[in-house]
């Protein structure tokens, strides 16, 4: 079990825009559900709010304190951090931490793996951003490019 980041980034580190994903791409969205089907996809309730339903084949985790408008079979939603590293313990597979920009900084001490899918543009009034440092410590290992101009790269935490 491993904790992975997973995100898709501008040329900016941009990650949303009004609460929502900025771009839509159908070979990135096909890559997401390849490598996250099988495992944990842990977000924050405002990127639970803009995905709508739950993640087909994946357990949902919603961190959230104030819990979700309505419940469904395949969401856990769990009020902390730490409920989530305890809950890490006893799943298969991996725990993907798939935004939003507070939940990457809540489990970036924990991420020892990033997936990030780099955007070949530029979104204007974007408002969320990855931080400068997010890969600080980590060594590109793999270099994917997929459909539509993007480009995956896949790190592993130093030693």
């Amino acid at each position: 079990m491993a904790f992975v980041g997973i995100v898709a980034v501008d040329r900016n580190r941009a990650i949303g825009k009004d609460g929502s994903l900025p771009w839509h791409y159908s070979s990135d969205l096909k890559f997401f559900r390849a490598q996250t089907t099988g495992h944990v996809c842990v977000m924050g309730r405002n990127t639970w709010r803009s995905i709508g339903k739950p993640l087909p084949n994946r357990l949902n985790v919603v961190l959230s304190r104030t819990g979700v408008a309505e419940p469904h079979a395949s969401v856990l939603v769990i009020p902390d951090s730490e409920s989530v590293r305890a809950l890490a313990q006893y799943v298969r597979g991996d725990v993907f931490i798939m935004g939003g920009a507070l939940t990457y900084a809540t489990f970036a001490n924990e991420i020892t793996h990033w997936i990030v899918t780099e955007v070949p543009l530029t979104v204007e009034g974007a408002d969320t951003f990855m931080p400068d440092d997010f890969l600080d410590g980590f060594t590109v290992v793999e270099t994917v490019n997929l459909e539509e101009g993007l480009v995956v790269r896949f790190y592993e935490r130093n030693s």
